[in-house]
């Protein structure tokens, strides 16, 4: 009996381990989206919609047309400068970082863009 259940067992565990890892996924996407609306849509639209009050300020969904956005987190860790004057330095712990760019994947309009070297 133990040896026709056992099959069966492994794919339910496989199943929960994923939906586990979904879960996890989400609740990292939640939280940086908390941050960027906490911290960037002063000046940014950082949904998937919006529009910036800054009309100069780049649109949070098309930073993969611009940069590749999975780098960013060491950036954002390390502290985050722009060449704009007015935009404040960021510095965000790892855990953070790593939820900020979580989220900014999640509501990129071409995930898969490479910017182009100018």
């Amino acid at each position: 009996m133990f040896r026709r259940a056992l099959p069966l067992l492994l794919v339910l565990a496989g199943l929960w381990a994923t939906e586990a890892v979904a879960q996890s996924q989400r609740v990292l996407i939640q939280r940086g989206e908390t941050l960027v609306r906490q911290h960037c849509a002063l000046c940014h639209a950082v949904g998937r919609a919006d529009a910036s009050p800054y009309p100069d300020a780049p649109l949070f969904r098309d930073l993969s047309q611009r940069y590749p956005v999975d780098v960013l987190e060491e950036a954002l860790a390390e502290g985050f400068t722009s060449g704009h004057p007015a935009m404040p330095e960021f510095t965000f712990s790892a855990e953070r970082a790593a939820a900020i760019v979580a989220y900014l994947l999640s509501i990129q309009t071409e995930p898969n863009a490479r910017p182009q070297r100018q």
